[in-house]
């Protein structure tokens, strides 16, 4: 039986100028105050100039959930996005160690994992996507990320037969 392919959101480095918004927005909607250390989505730098944000996958294995031996994490299954219960969440970190995409972080107060919930508690969506000034944050599924990664390919192709 295949994993049912979870929305995440993704970031088009193309776009991305590395304002972090994001960040300040995400700390704002979770924590009240603008403070990128407690935001659930990270924006890193690729060299040399090339910026990207982070955020967790809703990996269909769920490293991080496996990982936990606490039993802390869990995915809801519905949306596919990974739960973290406090009370039972010690600050271990070993979902950190998990996440091949280093999404999750330990909150420096709480000492608890959090992880991208992609604003659950917000009807309009994931805050981050909405306000990112470049719209270089959306959601999608990694089997439309494949799709989109094979017609490049083949786009790459056609144009290095094309060029004389």
């Amino acid at each position: 039986m295949t994993q049912p392919a979870y929305q995440h959101v993704i970031c088009d480095p193309d776009l991305c100028t590395g304002c972090r918004l994001c960040e300040y927005v995400c700390s704002a909607n979770k924590h009240g105050v603008f403070d990128p250390n407690l935001a659930r989505i990270r924006v890193v730098r690729i060299e040399p100039v090339t910026m990207t944000a982070i955020s967790c996958r809703m990996c269909a294995d769920a490293p991080c959930v496996i990982a936990c031996p606490r039993d802390a994490l869990s995915r809801a299954p519905e949306t596919g996005v990974i739960l973290v219960d406090d009370t039972k969440c010690d600050g271990c970190g070993w979902c950190v160690e998990a996440c091949d995409f280093g999404a999750i972080v330990l909150n420096p107060a709480s000492k608890t994992a959090e992880i991208c919930d992609l604003c659950a508690d917000q009807e309009d969506g994931p805050q981050c996507v909405i306000y990112c000034p470049k719209e270089a944050l959306s959601l999608s599924t990694p089997e439309v990320l494949r799709q989109k990664a094979r017609r490049d390919v083949v786009k790459r192709l056609f144009e290095e037969l094309l060029t004389p």
